[in-house]
């Protein structure tokens, strides 16, 4: 009894740490998955993902059987880290602090890189339910924002995903002075989203655009 117990005891470190290693290996496939389709598009080699993240090719077929699985991972990484952005903002003080950090944030993350992969992989559950909850928190910070006050009446969350989308997609080759001229272009939108005291929003042009068109892009069932 003592020896089970002993090698149980002794099993357990042995066991998390795989298990770190694993969740290791995940981070650096995402990662470069992102980089390399983001760059490549869709048709782009798994090989080169395993290369990109310093992996055998055998380490990234145990965690994801096809490239679909890959691609649909990386969806729903996107919309998880959506989501976290939106909690921040809904937690800071400031409504417009809150929906401005927000953009930023989803900027700098740069879900609008992975338009290369939108409808090209079949929609699973867990897509949709990452997405749910990703379009409801952004509804929460815009709806907060509206509130306030200090968003313009007229702007909408897929106005909003919109501009992140646009301003998130990444050259091949990025360089400092893009970071730069980005930052630069984002703070001028924003100043456009903002609502001014005397109620001088300058009427927009057309409908706003429709959250059932803007999904149909990311989705094929």
């Amino acid at each position: 009894m003592d020896i089970l117990v002993t090698m149980s005891t002794s099993e357990r470190p042995r066991k998390r740490g795989r298990q770190a290693e694993a969740a290791r290996n995940d981070r650096r496939l995402l990662a470069a998955a992102r980089e390399v389709f983001t760059s490549q598009g869709a048709d782009a080699p798994v090989s080169a993902v395993a290369e990109r993240a310093g992996v055998g090719i055998a380490t990234l077929y145990r965690r994801y059987g096809t490239k679909e699985e890959l691609l649909q991972k990386l969806t729903v990484s996107a919309a998880e880290q959506y989501s976290e952005a939106a909690r921040t903002a809904l937690a800071a003080e400031d409504p417009w602090e809150g929906l401005a950090g927000y953009v930023r944030e989803c900027v700098d993350f740069g879900p609008g890189s992975l338009a290369p992969i939108a409808g090209t992989v079949r929609f699973t559950p867990e897509m949709a339910e990452a997405g749910r909850v990703s379009d409801r928190l952004a509804d929460e910070v815009v709806a907060r924002a509206h509130a306030a006050g200090v968003l313009r009446a007229d702007a909408t969350t897929i106005d909003v995903f919109l501009v992140i989308e646009q301003f998130s997609r990444r050259p091949p080759v990025p360089t400092p002075a893009d970071a730069h001229a980005r930052e630069r272009l984002v703070a001028l939108v924003l100043d456009g989203l903002r609502a001014r005291p005397d109620n001088t929003d300058f009427p927009l042009p057309g409908r706003p655009p429709s959250a059932e068109r803007y999904d149909e892009l990311w989705r094929r069932d």
